[in-house]
């Protein structure tokens, strides 16, 4: 096993997952086999109870765990399917420590952070690291593993002081250190500036970890003599500065590491000897085709998170993934929810914001609600909602977006005044989604639906079916609390808001589909999170395909087909 850690200095947010990702991408495309750690430092146990606004959205996998967004990247990028336990934080190291201290498992030792704590640091990237991710069963010959924020960081002591102990647990082949740095440029005289790196690299070596490669990142190329300047205070290789300048997207970031001989020098530092030479031609394909893209497909995404588009980066992905499979250049309208209620109308001066989110939902060509909790924008939603419904505009709802838009249904069409859910309104006359009996009102972390779950298909030739090219059942990733209240499902459906979609109980809706519209598809699932690059999510692409006017003739294809 080779181990590649992936630190930050300078500041947070330079892309260190997009880095550790990519070269997932590199080593991949020579025919190894990779896998990847996310250490976050927080003393939350996972992702899951944390506010979109603070640190971006939260990843479901296949188990249930909630984990940081930069899992996603892994999992599009390197097309691994990861487990709860490759995001480590601070919170799940304590609780196993404590819990063996608990049990006497130290013999009645002091437990201290160095041996005991960093031992199981180590122990868990050792274990973890040799799950197979790849679908085919073997272990993985790389483990990428990122430390998350910024090194000097107080709570990120621990980690790097286990860091610096697993190197001297193997070869010295076998772990090298990539740190990602910035390089700014100040004042008029436009000089690219290296002692911002060369000071994060001091304090990464004090604690006993040399960098082995350098991965600057700057807006613009760097200059040669900044390279070897940086090579020399450093302490690095010449050969071993990579520069990740700005790029018009992120997939080109593995082709600027490969013009570089990023996976070359990789190879040659770890002592590995990879099965077959690069093979990144389709990679470079769609990063070059997103980039000459012209015609263009407006989705109007309605939410409550929008002031931070990280809280919807899967959802944002899967947009991409959508578009470039329809040859279309996406523009995201972006509109916060509470803007399209009447309340926002009525006041002076929020009216502009009214008119202006209303205008962007006429003017779009599609309409996505994504997921959420909370009361908060869902009047918004649900007159959005109401607009798609009513003007043929497609329409596509995630988790809560299908609770609101079954919500609407029975205010607007089967005319129960009043209908709600019980998490936003307890007292509702008419409960249309109501709590899940498994579920917790005590406790918000882990006690949700979560991860892969199975739904069944109602009607084999339903929209959802022939999206999904699948005859009886697709597998997605839950994460909801709330359920619609199956009590009403005969109501709805004679009235043709569609049930296509159940799962194996037939008491659990996932799918609904709106008979003579367009495109009025919602589920209770989050499709977003296996959507790939090369492999777009099924109803991603039917509301891509439905907003560019191009689904009746992808769907007489399909079904031309024996």
């Amino acid at each position: 096993m080779k181990y590649i850690y992936v630190t930050g200095g300078v500041v947070s947010g330079l892309g260190k997952g997009v880095t550790a990702s990519s070269i997932g991408v590199l080593l991949k495309s020579l025919g190894l086999r990779c896998t990847s750690i996310k250490i976050d430092p927080y003393l939350n146990i996972d992702a899951g109870t944390m506010s979109p606004f603070e640190h971006g959205e939260v990843f479901v996998l296949d188990d249930g765990g909630e984990v940081d967004l930069d899992l996603g990247n892994y999992e599009r990028f390197i097309g691994i399917t990861l487990t709860r336990d490759h995001n480590i934080t601070t919170g799940k190291i304590f609780q196993s420590v404590i819990e063996k201290e608990r049990e006497g498992a130290f013999l009645g030792k002091t437990v201290q952070v160095v041996p005991h704590l960093t031992d199981a640091i180590q122990n868990w990237i050792e274990r973890v690291a040799h799950i197979p991710v790849d679908g085919s069963g073997q272990t993985p010959d790389v483990c990428i593993i990122e430390l998350g924020g910024t090194v000097g960081d107080i709570e990120s002591g621990p980690f790097l002081e286990a860091l610096r102990q697993f190197q001297f647990r193997h070869d010295a082949h076998d772990v090298c250190t990539v740190h990602v740095s910035l390089v700014p440029v100040l004042g008029v005289v436009g000089e690219q500036k290296t002692k911002p790196t060369q000071h994060s690299v001091q304090v990464l070596r004090s604690v006993g970890i040399t960098p082995t490669f350098l991965a600057c990142r700057s807006k613009e190329p760097l200059e040669q003599s900044v390279k070897e300047k940086l090579a020399l205070f450093c302490h690095v290789s010449p050969t071993h500065v990579m520069n990740l300048s700005d790029v018009s997207n992120i997939w080109h970031v593995p082709l600027v590491m490969r013009d570089q001989g990023v996976h070359k020098a990789l190879c040659k530092q770890l002592n590995l000897s990879p099965p077959h030479d690069l093979q990144i031609d389709k990679w470079e394909e769609r990063a070059v085709r997103w980039d000459n893209l012209q015609e263009s497909v407006t989705i109007a995404v309605v939410g409550k998170y929008t002031g931070l588009t990280d809280s919807y980066l899967s959802v944002m992905k899967s947009l991409q993934h959508a578009a470039i499979a329809a040859n279309r250049k996406l523009k995201i309208s972006w509109i916060e929810a509470s803007d399209l209620e009447e309340e926002t109308k009525e006041a002076e001066e929020t009216r502009h914001k009214y008119d202006r989110a209303w205008r962007a939902i006429e003017e779009c060509d599609g309409i996505l609600v994504p997921g959420g909790f909370g009361g908060r924008g869902v009047a918004g939603k649900a007159a959005t909602c109401r607009y798609a419904r009513e003007n043929n505009k497609p329409f596509f709802g995630i988790c809560l977006g299908m609770q609101v838009a079954v919500i609407e249904f029975a205010r607007n069409v089967l005319g129960l005044e009043g209908a709600n859910s019980t998490e936003i309104d307890p007292a509702t006359p008419h409960p249309v989604v109501v709590f899940m009996p498994e579920g917790s009102t005590t406790h918000m972390g882990g006690t949700m639906r979560l991860g892969s779950r199975r739904t069944f298909l109602q009607e084999p030739q339903c929209l959802t079916a022939l999206l999904y090219q699948k005859m009886e059942f697709i597998d997605e990733r839950h994460r909801h609390r709330y359920e619609v209240n199956p009590e009403m499902i005969e109501k709805f459906e004679e009235r043709g808001l569609k049930f296509v979609g159940k799962d194996d109980t037939g008491r659990r809706m996932e799918i609904i589909e709106l008979k003579g519209h367009p495109f009025y598809v919602a589920c209770q699932f989050h499709p977003e999170y296996k959507s790939r690059p090369g492999k777009p999510s099924a109803l991603f692409l039917g509301l891509v395909l439905a907003s560019s006017k191009q689904l009746h003739v992808y769907m007489s294809g399909y079904e031309a087909e024996p």
